[in-house]
């Protein structure tokens, strides 16, 4: 006969981004022990460094040799979603200094909107914890409602939301131009970041993905590649 504690069904393991998850169908489900406010903004903290961290080296972003006219419109478009997977964070880095360099002419809007952008990044984007305020849990839908209505108050408050959209905008163009014209043969993601991305789903399926070679690196780490 089993005992009560080997029926019990084991909690879900926590993923990345726990607490941008709530929107879907009520609370998310944390694993962890409720922590401080004050611990849960280092932990975000620590993620969103440790995402950064992962950019690819700007040498390697900026290669001269790499840079060629694409064959075709499709050709393009195909080129710019495998940089985007490849990119992505030297691309959000990209689009986040335009819009920085576009407010430089207004000190207390840029102060304003990044201080909305940190708290969107702390409390929803890199947040895994569960957020409690007087021993109580808040809602994630409560939450993201919170950031929203700080959002549009900063909008409302500061205005220039033009110039905000035309640094976003610039960087995001800039982007574009960069991952049509980045060839990306020779460019591989290691298998955890392209299980990460979708692109595989296991070590089998990872080496039956169409238009994704399979090899391995100096290191046996198995590797796909982005190129055609």
């Amino acid at each position: 006969m089993q005992s009560p504690a080997a029926t019990q069904p084991k909690p879900a393991a926590p993923t990345p981004g726990g607490g941008g998850g709530g929107g879907g169908g009520g609370a998310a489900t944390y694993t962890t022990i409720p922590i401080s406010v004050s611990d849960v903004i280092s932990r975000s903290v620590h993620n969103f460094s440790a995402a950064i961290s992962r950019h690819r080296p700007w040498p390697e972003f900026l290669a001269a040799g790499s840079f060629d006219r694409p064959g075709s419109a499709s050709s393009a478009v195909a080129r710019i979603r495998k940089n985007a997977v490849y990119f992505r964070v030297n691309y959000a880095v990209v689009v986040g200094s335009c819009a920085l360099v576009s407010l430089l002419g207004a000190p207390f809007s840029l102060i304003v909107f990044a201080s909305v952008l940190a708290l969107w990044l702390i409390f929803h984007f890199f947040r895994e914890d569960p957020l409690m305020v007087s021993g109580h849990q808040l809602n994630d839908r409560l939450v993201l409602c919170a950031l929203v209505l700080v959002s549009l108050s900063a909008v409302w408050f500061v205005g220039r939301v033009e110039t905000l959209v035309i640094g976003v905008g610039a960087g995001s163009l800039l982007c574009g131009v960069h991952g049509a014209l980045r060839n990306p043969d020779g460019l591989f993601l290691d298998e955890e970041e392209a299980a990460s991305q979708g692109l595989i789903g296991s070590r089998a399926g990872f080496a039956a993905a169409p238009g994704f070679g399979y090899g391995t690196d100096r290191g046996n780490v198995a590797k796909t590649g982005l190129g055609d």
